[in-house]
């Protein structure tokens, strides 16, 4: 195509008509753009530093300034196009419509964000806690949004997601400061009771790592057909509670052994019965 200078002069004009005619609200859609960009970063600094001193979860801190961020990020670019003169009313039905798509696809994971969201602001446990839930236990490492993530005591890393988690049983055992061990020994139906719990509660009593308050208790458990139990239920820190533990076990052996006594072993009943069925005709 052949353009002749007089056209091309006519299209000049016009181009150069239609940039000065637009240039002020160019101008100004930029100016806000960079204004706002700048006035978007004060207000999240101030958030975060706000929510620090209120002494917030680190982890709510830092989603609720970065949700923040992003809602003020959106609402400016809104009006940036919105100022340079683009109709907002189709972009708004498009996001909208995105993000129920969104929500749809990621339902799974919306349920882990809620859940997450339960834990971090009702806190029914916290980083450095040990907890047992959906049938692991592990010392919590991370609360993170869709997941929470734990160290188990042999040093596995567990990540468990928060929808289960936040609607399932969850024990606490670093909630309280103090811990009670429940341990059964068995002896014989030989065996002096009251001679038994004495050397128990000698046993406990030695143990430094035993709180006197609450006190201990020695006390019968239950009668089997394999012998007699006995409950005893020593009181630790959380810090003792393993070593109460395990102490508390392998001194009573040592003491039972020295007095004579003998720990009597679960005899579980074979329920495996053999019978021999016999011909009548062979009677005769």
């Amino acid at each position: 195509m052949n353009l002749n200078p007089k056209e091309l002069t006519d299209y000049a004009n016009t181009f150069i008509k239609v940039l000065v005619d637009y240039s002020p609200k160019l101008i100004s859609a930029f100016i806000i753009l960079f204004a706002g960009l700048y006035i978007i970063r004060l207000i999240n600094r101030f958030i975060r530093r706000l929510m620090v001193k209120r002494d917030l979860e680190p982890t709510l801190t830092k989603f609720l300034a970065d949700i923040l961020l992003w809602v003020l990020r959106v609402i400016l670019f809104v009006s940036f196009i919105s100022k340079l003169g683009i109709e907002t009313s189709s972009f708004v039905a498009i996001l909208g419509a995105m993000g129920l798509a969104v929500g749809l696809s990621l339902q799974g994971s919306l349920s882990n964000f809620a859940g997450g969201m339960l834990i971090i602001l009702f806190k029914p446990f916290k980083v450095g806690n040990t907890i047992e839930a959906q049938g692991v236990t592990g010392t919590v490492c991370e609360i993170q949004i869709f997941v929470t993530k734990l160290i188990t005591f042999n040093n596995q890393t567990i990540f468990i997601p928060n929808g289960s988690l936040s609607n399932g049983n969850i024990i606490n055992y670093s909630l309280q400061n103090t811990r009670r061990a429940d341990l059964t020994i068995s002896i014989s139906y030989d065996t002096d009771i009251r001679k038994a719990k004495d050397i128990i509660t000698s046993v406990l009593n030695s143990n430094p790592k035993i709180l006197q308050t609450p006190a201990a208790q020695v006390s019968i458990k239950g009668l089997t057909d394999s012998g007699i139990q006995l409950a005893v239920r020593p009181w630790a820190t959380n810090e003792d509670f393993w070593d109460v533990y395990s102490d508390t076990l392998e001194n009573c052996k040592q003491a039972f052994d020295a007095a004579g006594i003998c720990f009597q072993p679960f005899v579980k009943e074979s329920t495996t019965k053999t019978s021999t069925a016999v011909d009548p005709k062979q009677q005769n």
